[in-house]
Protein backbone atom coordinates (compact mmCIF):
# COMPACT_ATOMS: atom_id res chain seq x y z
CA UNK A 1 0.00 0.00 0.00
CA UNK A 2 0.93 3.39 -0.41
CA UNK A 3 0.74 6.49 0.86
CA UNK A 4 1.53 9.88 -0.31
CA UNK A 5 0.81 13.59 0.20
CA UNK A 6 2.03 14.58 -3.63
CA UNK A 7 -0.50 16.71 -5.03
CA UNK A 8 0.41 15.59 -8.59
CA UNK A 9 -0.75 11.92 -7.40
CA UNK A 10 -4.55 13.27 -7.47
CA UNK A 11 -4.63 13.31 -11.08
CA UNK A 12 -6.58 10.66 -12.74
CA UNK A 13 -4.81 7.68 -12.91
CA UNK A 14 -6.45 5.79 -15.94
CA UNK A 15 -6.30 2.80 -14.28
CA UNK A 16 -7.31 0.24 -16.74
CA UNK A 17 -7.53 -3.40 -15.07
CA UNK A 18 -11.24 -5.24 -14.32
CA UNK A 19 -11.93 -3.86 -11.10
CA UNK A 20 -9.58 -1.42 -10.75
CA UNK A 21 -11.14 2.26 -8.68
CA UNK A 22 -10.30 5.25 -7.66
CA UNK A 23 -12.03 8.04 -6.24
CA UNK A 24 -11.95 11.64 -5.06
CA UNK A 25 -13.08 12.77 -1.57
CA UNK A 26 -13.86 16.09 0.26
CA UNK A 27 -16.31 16.84 2.84
CA UNK A 28 -17.09 19.85 5.02
CA UNK A 29 -18.86 21.17 8.01
CA UNK A 30 -20.26 24.12 9.15
CA UNK A 31 -20.67 24.05 13.02
CA UNK A 32 -22.78 27.13 13.78
CA UNK A 33 -25.53 25.76 11.03
CA UNK A 34 -24.88 22.22 12.06
CA UNK A 35 -24.67 21.47 8.02
CA UNK A 36 -22.29 19.21 6.71
CA UNK A 37 -21.63 17.97 3.28
CA UNK A 38 -19.87 15.18 1.35
CA UNK A 39 -18.66 14.84 -2.33
CA UNK A 40 -16.83 11.80 -3.86
CA UNK A 41 -16.44 11.18 -8.04
CA UNK A 42 -15.84 8.36 -8.90
CA UNK A 43 -13.78 6.67 -11.75
CA UNK A 44 -14.25 2.69 -11.39
CA UNK A 45 -17.21 2.90 -8.71
CA UNK A 46 -15.92 0.45 -6.28
CA UNK A 47 -19.38 0.05 -4.11
CA UNK A 48 -21.61 -0.76 -7.23
CA UNK A 49 -23.19 -3.79 -7.46
CA UNK A 50 -23.52 -3.20 -11.21
CA UNK A 51 -19.69 -2.86 -11.57
CA UNK A 52 -18.75 -5.80 -9.19
CA UNK A 53 -21.36 -7.98 -10.53
CA UNK A 54 -19.80 -7.75 -13.96
CA UNK A 55 -16.33 -8.34 -13.09
CA UNK A 56 -17.48 -11.26 -11.11
CA UNK A 57 -19.28 -12.71 -14.15
CA UNK A 58 -16.07 -12.40 -16.09
CA UNK A 59 -14.08 -13.77 -13.81
CA UNK A 60 -16.13 -16.73 -13.46
CA UNK A 61 -15.68 -17.17 -17.52
CA UNK A 62 -19.85 -16.06 -17.67
CA UNK A 63 -19.16 -13.01 -19.31
CA UNK A 64 -16.26 -12.72 -22.42
CA UNK A 65 -15.43 -8.88 -21.89
CA UNK A 66 -13.93 -7.47 -19.29
CA UNK A 67 -15.12 -4.07 -17.44
CA UNK A 68 -13.55 -1.53 -18.02
CA UNK A 69 -13.29 1.15 -14.57
CA UNK A 70 -14.51 4.04 -16.65
CA UNK A 71 -17.63 2.65 -17.72
CA UNK A 72 -18.60 2.51 -13.79
CA UNK A 73 -17.75 6.12 -13.65
CA UNK A 74 -19.86 7.86 -10.84
CA UNK A 75 -20.89 10.78 -8.48
CA UNK A 76 -22.61 11.05 -4.88
CA UNK A 77 -23.87 13.57 -2.76
CA UNK A 78 -24.46 13.81 1.16
CA UNK A 79 -25.87 16.52 2.90
CA UNK A 80 -27.03 16.34 6.66
CA UNK A 81 -28.22 18.90 8.64
CA UNK A 82 -28.40 18.60 12.06
CA UNK A 83 -26.69 14.84 12.45
CA UNK A 84 -29.63 13.57 10.01
CA UNK A 85 -28.91 13.03 6.26
CA UNK A 86 -31.70 15.05 4.49
CA UNK A 87 -29.83 13.75 0.99
CA UNK A 88 -27.86 11.09 0.09
CA UNK A 89 -27.78 11.04 -4.04
CA UNK A 90 -25.58 8.45 -6.10
CA UNK A 91 -25.38 8.29 -9.57
CA UNK A 92 -23.32 5.99 -11.92
CA UNK A 93 -22.89 5.59 -16.00
CA UNK A 94 -20.66 5.32 -18.90
CA UNK A 95 -17.27 6.69 -19.79
CA UNK A 96 -19.62 9.21 -21.62
CA UNK A 97 -20.63 11.09 -18.50
CA UNK A 98 -17.20 10.92 -16.93
CA UNK A 99 -13.58 13.37 -18.06
CA UNK A 100 -11.07 14.52 -15.89
CA UNK A 101 -8.56 17.97 -16.61
CA UNK A 102 -7.12 17.68 -19.25
CA UNK A 103 -3.31 18.07 -18.54
CA UNK A 104 -4.53 19.47 -14.61
CA UNK A 105 -6.32 17.89 -11.63
CA UNK A 106 -9.88 17.60 -12.02
CA UNK A 107 -12.58 15.43 -12.85
CA UNK A 108 -16.10 15.65 -14.15
CA UNK A 109 -19.22 13.32 -13.87
CA UNK A 110 -22.58 14.62 -15.78
CA UNK A 111 -23.37 18.55 -14.13
CA UNK A 112 -20.93 17.77 -11.22
CA UNK A 113 -17.29 18.95 -11.10
CA UNK A 114 -14.10 19.73 -9.37
CA UNK A 115 -10.80 21.44 -10.40
CA UNK A 116 -7.50 22.59 -8.82
CA UNK A 117 -6.33 25.86 -9.48
CA UNK A 118 -2.65 25.31 -8.60
CA UNK A 119 -2.33 29.56 -8.63
CA UNK A 120 -5.25 30.27 -6.11
CA UNK A 121 -4.09 27.17 -4.45
CA UNK A 122 -7.71 26.17 -4.34
CA UNK A 123 -10.35 23.30 -5.34
CA UNK A 124 -13.28 25.01 -7.11
CA UNK A 125 -16.63 22.28 -6.59
CA UNK A 126 -19.53 23.09 -8.69
CA UNK A 127 -22.93 20.54 -8.49
CA UNK A 128 -25.57 20.36 -10.59
CA UNK A 129 -28.23 17.66 -10.80
CA UNK A 130 -31.66 16.50 -10.45
CA UNK A 131 -32.96 13.76 -8.10
CA UNK A 132 -36.64 12.86 -8.97
CA UNK A 133 -36.89 9.71 -6.90
CA UNK A 134 -36.66 12.62 -3.87
CA UNK A 135 -38.37 15.44 -5.66
CA UNK A 136 -34.89 17.66 -5.43
CA UNK A 137 -32.61 19.34 -8.12
CA UNK A 138 -29.37 20.36 -6.46
CA UNK A 139 -27.22 23.59 -7.63
CA UNK A 140 -24.19 24.27 -5.52
CA UNK A 141 -20.49 26.03 -5.40
CA UNK A 142 -18.01 25.36 -3.45
CA UNK A 143 -14.60 26.45 -2.87
CA UNK A 144 -11.81 24.53 -0.91
CA UNK A 145 -8.89 26.46 0.25
CA UNK A 146 -5.82 24.09 2.07
CA UNK A 147 -4.83 25.72 5.23
CA UNK A 148 -1.97 23.67 6.01
CA UNK A 149 -0.38 20.62 3.92
CA UNK A 150 1.58 16.99 5.16
CA UNK A 151 4.85 16.01 3.07
CA UNK A 152 4.91 12.48 3.70
CA UNK A 153 5.18 9.21 1.60
CA UNK A 154 5.45 5.65 2.49
CA UNK A 155 5.38 2.75 -0.07
CA UNK A 156 4.78 -0.80 1.63
CA UNK A 157 4.14 -2.63 -1.48
CA UNK A 158 7.29 -3.23 -1.65
CA UNK A 159 7.71 -5.44 1.53
CA UNK A 160 4.25 -6.95 1.45
CA UNK A 161 4.96 -9.42 -0.97
CA UNK A 162 1.38 -9.22 -3.05
CA UNK A 163 -0.09 -8.83 -6.12
CA UNK A 164 -2.30 -5.87 -5.65
CA UNK A 165 -1.78 -1.90 -4.84
CA UNK A 166 -3.69 0.42 -2.93
CA UNK A 167 -2.79 4.10 -2.86
CA UNK A 168 -4.10 6.89 -0.06
CA UNK A 169 -3.76 10.49 -1.10
CA UNK A 170 -4.07 12.76 1.46
CA UNK A 171 -4.40 15.89 -0.76
CA UNK A 172 -5.65 18.74 1.84
CA UNK A 173 -5.97 17.88 5.85
CA UNK A 174 -7.65 20.60 6.77
CA UNK A 175 -9.25 23.41 4.06
CA UNK A 176 -11.53 26.68 4.76
CA UNK A 177 -14.44 25.98 2.84
CA UNK A 178 -17.37 28.49 1.63
CA UNK A 179 -19.84 27.70 -0.47
CA UNK A 180 -23.87 28.10 -1.85
CA UNK A 181 -26.22 25.16 -1.31
CA UNK A 182 -29.54 26.15 -3.72
CA UNK A 183 -32.34 22.79 -3.07
CA UNK A 184 -35.36 23.03 -5.17
CA UNK A 185 -38.74 20.84 -4.87
CA UNK A 186 -39.41 19.73 -8.83
CA UNK A 187 -43.01 19.30 -7.48
CA UNK A 188 -43.82 22.32 -5.39
CA UNK A 189 -40.72 24.67 -6.89
CA UNK A 190 -40.02 25.83 -3.46
CA UNK A 191 -36.30 26.92 -2.99
CA UNK A 192 -34.25 26.62 -0.03
CA UNK A 193 -30.82 28.13 -0.31
CA UNK A 194 -28.28 27.49 1.94
CA UNK A 195 -25.00 29.63 2.77
CA UNK A 196 -22.25 27.66 3.89
CA UNK A 197 -19.30 28.57 5.72
CA UNK A 198 -16.86 25.78 7.72
CA UNK A 199 -14.27 23.86 7.76
CA UNK A 200 -13.04 20.61 5.24
CA UNK A 201 -11.30 18.14 3.89
CA UNK A 202 -10.01 16.56 0.75
CA UNK A 203 -8.57 13.00 -0.06
CA UNK A 204 -7.75 10.44 -3.15
CA UNK A 205 -8.02 6.78 -3.12
CA UNK A 206 -7.26 4.18 -5.99
CA UNK A 207 -6.77 0.66 -6.12
CA UNK A 208 -6.20 -2.15 -9.34
CA UNK A 209 -8.31 -4.80 -8.17
CA UNK A 210 -11.56 -5.01 -5.76
CA UNK A 211 -11.93 -3.98 -2.26
CA UNK A 212 -12.77 -7.49 -0.90
CA UNK A 213 -10.03 -9.33 -2.50
CA UNK A 214 -7.28 -6.95 -0.81
CA UNK A 215 -8.85 -5.36 2.46
CA UNK A 216 -10.25 -7.03 5.26
CA UNK A 217 -11.63 -4.17 7.12
CA UNK A 218 -10.70 -0.70 7.03
CA UNK A 219 -11.19 2.73 9.12
CA UNK A 220 -11.04 6.42 8.86
CA UNK A 221 -10.73 9.46 10.86
CA UNK A 222 -10.49 12.94 11.70
CA UNK A 223 -10.54 15.87 14.32
CA UNK A 224 -10.03 19.60 14.55
CA UNK A 225 -9.34 21.06 17.77
CA UNK A 226 -8.24 24.06 19.11
CA UNK A 227 -5.32 23.25 19.57
CA UNK A 228 -4.23 20.50 17.23
CA UNK A 229 -5.46 18.48 14.25
CA UNK A 230 -5.51 14.62 14.24
CA UNK A 231 -6.26 12.07 11.41
CA UNK A 232 -5.62 8.28 11.14
CA UNK A 233 -5.78 5.51 8.37
CA UNK A 234 -6.31 2.20 9.34
CA UNK A 235 -6.03 -0.58 6.47
CA UNK A 236 -6.50 -4.70 8.01
CA UNK A 237 -5.23 -6.77 4.89
CA UNK A 238 -6.92 -9.74 3.99
CA UNK A 239 -5.64 -13.04 4.95
CA UNK A 240 -2.87 -11.09 6.93
CA UNK A 241 -2.23 -12.37 10.40
CA UNK A 242 0.21 -9.08 11.17
CA UNK A 243 -0.69 -5.93 12.83
CA UNK A 244 -2.54 -3.67 10.53
CA UNK A 245 -1.02 -1.09 8.04
CA UNK A 246 -1.91 1.98 9.99
CA UNK A 247 -0.50 6.20 10.08
CA UNK A 248 -1.99 8.86 12.46
CA UNK A 249 -0.84 12.83 11.37
CA UNK A 250 -0.98 15.12 14.27
CA UNK A 251 -0.80 19.12 13.46
CA UNK A 252 0.61 21.54 16.81
CA UNK A 253 -1.19 24.75 15.88
CA UNK A 254 0.34 26.66 18.57
CA UNK A 255 3.88 25.73 17.27
CA UNK A 256 3.19 24.68 14.11
CA UNK A 257 4.87 21.61 14.16
CA UNK A 258 3.67 18.22 12.59
CA UNK A 259 4.16 14.72 12.95
CA UNK A 260 3.58 11.23 11.15
CA UNK A 261 3.83 7.90 12.72
CA UNK A 262 3.60 4.79 10.97
CA UNK A 263 4.18 2.40 14.37
CA UNK A 264 0.56 2.99 15.36
CA UNK A 265 -0.49 0.04 17.61
CA UNK A 266 -3.96 -0.59 17.08
CA UNK A 267 -7.02 -1.74 19.61
CA UNK A 268 -10.37 -2.44 18.59
CA UNK A 269 -12.84 -2.70 21.53
CA UNK A 270 -16.79 -3.57 21.92
CA UNK A 271 -17.56 -5.16 18.75
CA UNK A 272 -21.20 -5.20 17.65
CA UNK A 273 -23.67 -5.29 14.27
CA UNK A 274 -26.87 -3.85 12.97
CA UNK A 275 -29.08 -5.34 10.83
CA UNK A 276 -27.71 -4.53 7.75
CA UNK A 277 -24.52 -3.05 9.03
CA UNK A 278 -21.29 -5.24 9.11
CA UNK A 279 -19.57 -6.25 12.11
CA UNK A 280 -17.53 -3.27 13.47
CA UNK A 281 -15.52 -1.88 16.79
CA UNK A 282 -17.37 0.57 18.56
CA UNK A 283 -14.84 2.35 19.87
CA UNK A 284 -10.87 2.31 18.40
CA UNK A 285 -7.29 2.84 20.40
CA UNK A 286 -4.50 3.86 18.71
CA UNK A 287 -1.14 4.53 20.28
CA UNK A 288 1.84 5.78 18.56
CA UNK A 289 5.24 7.52 20.34
CA UNK A 290 3.61 10.48 22.05
CA UNK A 291 0.29 10.35 20.92
CA UNK A 292 -2.61 7.88 22.54
CA UNK A 293 -6.21 8.26 20.74
CA UNK A 294 -9.44 6.83 22.06
CA UNK A 295 -12.40 6.98 19.08
CA UNK A 296 -15.82 6.26 20.10
CA UNK A 297 -18.46 5.89 17.41
CA UNK A 298 -21.07 8.14 17.89
CA UNK A 299 -24.23 8.84 16.35
CA UNK A 300 -24.76 6.66 12.62
CA UNK A 301 -25.08 9.49 9.98
CA UNK A 302 -24.89 6.96 7.45
CA UNK A 303 -24.95 3.04 7.81
CA UNK A 304 -25.14 -0.07 4.71
CA UNK A 305 -24.35 -3.38 4.58
CA UNK A 306 -20.68 -2.47 3.90
CA UNK A 307 -19.98 1.10 4.85
CA UNK A 308 -20.54 3.02 8.61
CA UNK A 309 -20.31 6.91 9.12
CA UNK A 310 -20.54 8.31 12.36
CA UNK A 311 -19.84 11.58 14.40
CA UNK A 312 -17.69 10.49 17.10
CA UNK A 313 -15.78 11.44 20.08
CA UNK A 314 -12.08 11.61 20.80
CA UNK A 315 -10.15 11.36 23.56
CA UNK A 316 -6.07 12.23 23.10
CA UNK A 317 -2.98 12.53 24.81
CA UNK A 318 -0.72 14.09 23.01
CA UNK A 319 2.83 14.84 24.74
CA UNK A 320 1.39 16.10 28.05
CA UNK A 321 -1.58 17.58 26.98
CA UNK A 322 -5.02 15.40 26.89
CA UNK A 323 -8.03 16.61 25.31
CA UNK A 324 -11.40 14.74 26.11
CA UNK A 325 -14.21 14.21 23.72
CA UNK A 326 -13.22 16.31 21.29
CA UNK A 327 -16.01 16.30 17.97
CA UNK A 328 -14.62 14.48 14.60
CA UNK A 329 -15.73 12.37 11.95
CA UNK A 330 -15.08 8.70 11.44
CA UNK A 331 -15.83 5.68 9.00
CA UNK A 332 -15.68 2.26 8.97
CA UNK A 333 -15.75 -0.23 5.56
CA UNK A 334 -15.83 -3.40 5.40
CA UNK A 335 -15.67 -4.66 1.74
CA UNK A 336 -16.79 -8.52 2.22
CA UNK A 337 -20.47 -7.55 1.72
CA UNK A 338 -19.62 -6.31 -1.62
CA UNK A 339 -19.15 -9.86 -2.78
CA UNK A 340 -22.20 -11.00 -2.08
CA UNK A 341 -25.19 -11.09 -4.70
CA UNK A 342 -27.45 -10.81 -1.81
CA UNK A 343 -25.82 -7.36 -0.88
CA UNK A 344 -25.03 -5.92 -3.76
CA UNK A 345 -28.97 -6.63 -4.77
CA UNK A 346 -29.75 -4.30 -1.36
CA UNK A 347 -26.85 -1.61 -2.80
CA UNK A 348 -28.53 -1.27 -5.92
CA UNK A 349 -31.47 0.37 -3.82
CA UNK A 350 -29.47 3.29 -2.86
CA UNK A 351 -27.53 3.90 -6.36
CA UNK A 352 -28.95 4.90 -9.56
CA UNK A 353 -27.67 3.26 -12.85
CA UNK A 354 -27.82 5.71 -16.08
CA UNK A 355 -30.11 3.80 -18.22
CA UNK A 356 -31.39 1.12 -16.07
CA UNK A 357 -34.71 1.05 -13.94
CA UNK A 358 -34.26 -0.72 -10.53
CA UNK A 359 -37.31 -1.72 -8.74
CA UNK A 360 -35.35 -1.89 -5.39
CA UNK A 361 -34.46 2.09 -5.97
CA UNK A 362 -37.59 3.38 -6.54
CA UNK A 363 -38.88 1.41 -3.52
CA UNK A 364 -36.90 2.87 -1.14
CA UNK A 365 -36.47 6.18 -2.33
CA UNK A 366 -40.64 6.02 -2.45
CA UNK A 367 -40.08 5.05 1.33
CA UNK A 368 -37.11 7.12 2.66
CA UNK A 369 -39.54 10.52 0.80
CA UNK A 370 -42.30 9.74 2.71
CA UNK A 371 -40.39 10.04 5.62
CA UNK A 372 -38.70 12.84 5.20
CA UNK A 373 -40.03 15.73 7.73
CA UNK A 374 -37.74 18.41 6.38
CA UNK A 375 -39.52 18.68 3.18
CA UNK A 376 -40.16 21.90 1.86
Amino acid sequence: MNITTDPLQEAWHRLDAPGSYEWWYFDAEDEAQGISVVFIWFAGFAFSPYYLSHYEEWKARRRADPPSPVDYAGFSFQLYENGKESINFIKEGPRELFASEDGGIGVRFEGNRFVYDPLQDEYRLSIDFTFPARDRSVHASFSFRPQHRFDYSLDTAANDGVDFRHQWVLSVPKAEVLGVLDLKSLSSGKRKVLQFRGRGYHDHNLGTVPMYESIDRWYWGRTFSQRYDLIYYVVFLRGRASRPQAVMLVRDHESGEQSVSAAVSVSEKRFTRGLFAPVHAQSLRLEAPGVSVEVRHGESLDAGPFYLRYGSRFSMTIGEERLEKVRGISEFLNPKPLHSKVMQFFTASRVLRDGKSSVMYTLYNFFKQQFDFRRF
